[in-house]
């Protein structure tokens, strides 16, 4: 039988418990006889818990069921660091590790994991091992989250934008790095691509125009230099307005479907769009 609780607080309960005890996700996976994605997968509220492995789990950890509901998370951190802005370096093709703090590294997984509108702040807190009050002391609400990832996103996004038009000589070159920037930001950030393209739709009446506005900044961009490609008679498209909304949605729904452990590095899917963009814009070469 499963238990009927919220299968998102259970698994944290689970983590909390491990963690208590000190042990690491395979040495626990270890002592239940399950493999460590199956543990992982418990813990981040991806599969069931049923009363028998849950007890089971209670019982190499030497408590009882209650004492695991039981577990109190930590209270926040004192001087949880605010999100650091994702500055490009100076390279707008490098990409370092998210430097997030714990409760929005939580709230973006949470977001993935069942969307906005299924999350909780509630079970955030249970993600990151936080107490629900911690969550509030830094994040007044989940929106306030959401707009937190969305605003690191785009700044990051229009920035290497920016810097990468920046080192084209002409409108044909200038598209070309603007392609090769959004592929490349749509794979390496590919969870933040994610959410920024599901969950728009989420904001509320105050949010929606500042980050509609910063969606737009990156189109008008790539139709500037499509207008001045045109002007110079090097791109034929009959309707180039058209082509480049095609060109910008394409690269921005490369995280649907690209994964890190697919055949194609962000580097050679970024070749590919550059070319199929081209040819979009019928390219006189």
């Amino acid at each position: 039988m499963s238990l009927t609780a919220s299968e998102a607080v259970l698994g944290a309960q689970v983590r909390l418990a491990r963690t208590s005890k000190g042990l690491s996700l395979r040495a626990l996976a270890r002592m239940i006889d399950v493999s460590p994605a199956t543990l992982s997968q418990i813990e981040n509220a991806r599969t069931g818990l049923t009363v028998a492995r849950l007890s089971r789990i209670a019982d190499v950890l030497g408590l009882t069921v209650s004492e695991v509901l039981d577990i109190a998370p930590t209270a926040a951190p004192e001087g949880l660091p605010p999100p650091r802005r994702l500055s490009p370096p100076e390279d707008w093709r490098h990409y370092a590790p998210i430097d997030f703090d714990p409760v929005l590294r939580a709230a973006l997984e949470e977001f993935l994991a069942i969307g906005y509108h299924g999350a909780t702040v509630r079970g955030i807190a249970a993600r990151c091992g936080l107490s629900v009050s911690g969550i509030y002391h830094y994040y007044t609400s989940k929106q306030q989250m959401l707009v937190t990832i969305l605003d690191l996103t785009m700044t990051d996004l229009l920035a290497r934008a920016r810097s990468a038009q920046a080192e084209g000589r002409d409108p044909v070159e200038r598209f070309s790095l603007l392609v090769e920037n959004l592929v490349l930001y749509h794979t390496h950030r590919r969870e933040l691509g994610a959410v920024g393209a599901s969950e728009m739709r989420s904001f509320d009446a105050e949010n929606r125009p500042r980050i509609a506005e910063q969606r737009t900044q990156q189109q008008r961009m790539v139709d500037r230099e499509v207008e001045g490609a045109v002007q110079l008679g090097r791109f034929r498209s009959d309707h180039p307005r058209e082509a480049a909304r095609a060109v910008v949605t394409m690269c921005t729904a490369l995280p649907t479907w690209w994964r890190p452990d697919g055949p194609l590095s962000p580097e050679q899917v970024a070749e590919q769009y550059v070319g199929i963009a081209l040819d979009m814009m019928r390219l006189r070469r």
